[in-house]
């Protein structure tokens, strides 16, 4: 493990967080020694010490008699400098760079995606081919603004299952759900602007903020959804511009939104005028509807997204979002900015795939395989002393927590070592405690060395 900061280091990361986030603008006039040695309770040689060492970096410069200031040439973002100082080992892009890698020893209960024989295999090699006879412009021409009418006709319909009114004209593909959350944070948010997450959340919520540099702030989420008095709370001290959460079933928790915490939460976003972005990239783990709170507010304050590599390929690229209608053509010129055409390719494959005769069999099969595993994994990690912190409907995920006091970090770094990756619970918390939590995928959970490799680390 990483040794613990020195004094002096602990003054430079704030520092140096508070750059990143923008907190401390270029030519902002730092706090004089004494007053950060009292805030942090150091002495004031140790925090002449660590301006010193930032001047030296560049970071910052001084004015004789005026104190320090931030310099105007600012480095190059660095995603792991900034936030909870982590372990690399058990960083959130760490982990994704691990699970990612190609190797077919390594073992990976804390990915986020199903294995790629339990995916749409056949359904994408038909659509494939059916996309192969088809006009040659779909293979060799940029995809219109908005994409493929007949996918967004097709999502439209689907959305209208779930309670969704929009228009296809309200639908713009994009090159994946990623892509779609980055637009919104790109359309809606500036450097500062502070961004509500649930607590624990979905971890490249976080790394995806940090790259646009606003201030963050969690909200402890319950088996029914986010606390609604926190929540309420949040947006009297901070005046959040924007809260993102999951639809349906929430990562990494596995919980499911209530009808009556939806509409709480509904209330006080209309009234604080904030704006939501609902992720439901799992929608179709489903096995019982929960509400949408796009549906509730008919698009109105709500972006709701989605994409198609959790049950269709990882590696065809495409996702969504559904817009208020007086932001589409803003959010289109921004997508034509940042990314020009989308791949008119990999919309008609999904377009195909998703038409396919046999995509309810193979979802209503990946459920039956998800319930099967999940049973099967929870008395496995209850031998182990690994308890859920509670039970999913449906989906891929159990947030468990680890026996006694066991640190998640030190757990998932050992593992590691042994060739098995895991997601510990620091990675998804902005507040960093759920230092003994762990996110297990059910559907990657199969293999006995995991669980060997789990008991020798926590024995």
């Amino acid at each position: 493990m990483k040794a613990e900061l020195t004094r002096i280091e602990i003054v430079m990361a704030e520092v140096k967080e508070k750059i990143a986030t923008v907190i401390y603008m270029p030519g902002t006039r730092l706090p004089s020694v004494r007053a950060a040695a009292k805030t942090n309770g150091f002495s004031a040689s140790t925090v002449v010490e660590a301006y010193e060492r930032l001047q030296t970096q560049g970071i910052i410069y001084s004015r004789p008699g005026a104190g320090f200031y931030v310099a105007d040439s600012i480095a190059p973002l660095s995603l792991a400098d900034i936030g909870p100082n982590l372990d690399r080992a058990v960083d959130p892009l760490w982990i994704s760079r691990q699970a990612l890698e190609p190797a077919d020893d390594i073992l990976k209960p804390g990915c986020g995606w199903l294995p790629p024989d339990w995916l749409y295999e056949q359904g994408m090699r038909r659509g494939l081919k059916t996309v192969a006879r088809a006009d040659a412009k779909v293979m060799s021409e940029y995809a219109t603004p908005l994409g493929l009418l007949e996918l967004r006709q097709l999502l439209t319909r689907r959305m209208a299952g779930l309670g969704i009114e929009a228009e296809p004209a309200q639908v713009i593909l994009t090159d994946s759900g990623t892509q779609a959350i980055d637009l919104i944070f790109r359309f809606l948010l500036t450097p500062g602007d502070t961004v509500v997450v649930d607590d624990p959340c979905y971890f490249n919520f976080h790394a995806l903020l940090k790259a646009h540099r606003v201030k963050v702030v969690g909200v402890p989420y319950t088996a029914t959804g986010p606390d609604v008095t926190a929540f309420a709370a949040i947006l009297a001290e901070h005046k959040p511009r924007l809260y993102i959460t999951n639809a349906a079933i929430h990562n990494p928790t596995g919980a499911t939104l209530s009808p009556a915490t939806a509409y709480q939460v509904l209330q006080l976003a209309q009234a604080a005028g904030l704006y939501l972005v609902e992720d439901d990239i799992f929608a179709d783990f489903e096995t019982t509807p929960a509400p949408r709170l796009a549906a509730l507010d008919g698009l109105s304050q709500v972006f709701y997204i989605g994409s198609f590599s959790k049950t269709l390929s990882a590696s065809l690229r495409c996702g969504y979002i559904a817009a208020p209608k007086e932001w589409v053509e803003s959010l289109l010129d921004l997508k034509i900015a940042t990314g020009f055409g989308g791949s008119q390719l990999a919309a008609a494959v999904v377009l195909s795939a998703l038409t396919d005769s046999g995509y309810r069999k193979h979802i209503n099969t990946v459920h039956t395989r998800l319930a099967k595993a999940r049973a099967q994994t929870v008395p496995r990690l209850a031998k182990l002393g690994i308890v859920p912190w509670l039970i999913p409907q449906a989906g891929m995920f159990l947030w468990c927590q680890l026996p006694d006091a066991s640190s998640a970090a030190e757990l998932a770094t050992h593992c590691l070592a042994q060739g098995v990756v895991l997601a510990p619970g620091n990675a998804f918390s902005q507040a960093q405690n759920a230092q003994n939590f762990m996110r297990f995928n059910v559907a990657q959970a199969s293999d006995a060395r995991i669980y060997e490799v789990l008991a020798g680390a926590l024995n």
